[in-house]
């Protein structure tokens, strides 16, 4: 019997949405649709410093306006730390985190005096300042409540694991490559999980089986997959599409005011509008969804 077709769109209310998460949503609902499958929607919500309430009002009301339905209840991060929790525990007893003291002025003053830190596709890496950090100076700091996160030691994480790691994006097997993220942060001391840990349990939990989002989130997928394969996961296929950019070739971002879907609706723009407005911005609503 085949599984569910089960896709997602998983917006932070740090912002308005706009344009190109209109894209997201729209391809991902209509995949679920011409697969007979079902849609969800997930408010990823840990960022406890920058998410709003009124983002969030604004995220259903922005999703009902391109006609968007999605199964119910909506998912939200912040009422899962549980399950998050969970996994931390099983990569902990795993040996397989190490908690980390630096800031970020600190890791970067780290860096600039390395000539040989290591870079990912978003520049340059933690360089691992605290991996070999002893245990017992590592507990004397928890002990006496210095901050910390938990990051992942990749190598000693792919070391363990006895067969290749590879996923599939638009129907193409793909060799994992998560050193290019480095040691990534997992979970902070505030809220005991991160981005990178909260979406790959949120995909098993939700049994999300097809994963469609804008190419700028490709290169976390890898380190995704290996969390996933550390917790035991199943991997979903992937599809990332292309970014809309605006007149300058620069993407959207939730800073740009004028394109927000608010924005938008409030100046009386038809969804003909939104959709036209997509396709000059770069997006094809009509593109073949490959997995």
């Amino acid at each position: 019997m085949a599984k569910p077709f089960v896709t997602r769109f998983a917006p932070s209310p740090t912002g308005l949405l706009h344009l190109g998460h209109a894209f997201s949503a729209l391809l991902a609902a209509k995949a679920a649709k011409e697969n007979q499958g079902h849609f969800l929607l997930r408010i990823e919500d840990i960022d406890i410093m920058r998410c709003r309430q009124e983002f969030e009002d604004a995220i259903f009301e922005d999703l009902t306006w391109l006609g968007l339905s999605w199964e119910i209840p909506t998912r939200r991060q912040s009422d899962q730390l549980a399950d998050y929790k969970s996994a931390i525990d099983t990569l902990t007893k795993k040996n397989l985190l190490y908690p980390c003291f630096c800031t970020r002025k600190e890791i970067q003053i780290e860096i600039q005096k390395s000539s040989t830190a290591p870079h990912g596709p978003d520049g340059f890496l933690y360089p691992g300042t605290c991996r070999n950090l002893a245990k017992t100076k590592a507990a004397e700091k928890v002990a006496n409540g210095v901050p910390y996160a938990l990051r992942l030691n990749v190598e000693q994480a792919l070391h363990s694991l006895s067969s290749p790691l590879t996923f599939l994006e638009k129907g193409e097997k793909i060799i994992a490559q998560p050193r290019g993220l480095g040691d990534v942060v997992v979970a902070r001391k505030d809220v005991m999980t991160s981005y990178h840990l909260a979406v790959v349990v949120d995909d098993h939990l939700q049994k999300i089986s097809h994963v469609i989002r804008g190419k700028d989130l490709y290169h976390t997928t890898h380190i995704h997959h290996l969390l996933q394969a550390l917790l035991g996961l199943e991997t979903p296929r992937y599809h990332h599409h292309p970014l809309l950019v605006g007149a300058d070739g620069i993407r959207f971002a939730k800073r740009d005011k004028s394109l927000t879907l608010k924005s938008l609706r409030e100046n009386g723009v038809t969804l003909k509008e939104v959709f036209d407005l997509i396709k000059v911005h770069g997006g094809n609503l009509d593109t073949e969804l490959r997995f």
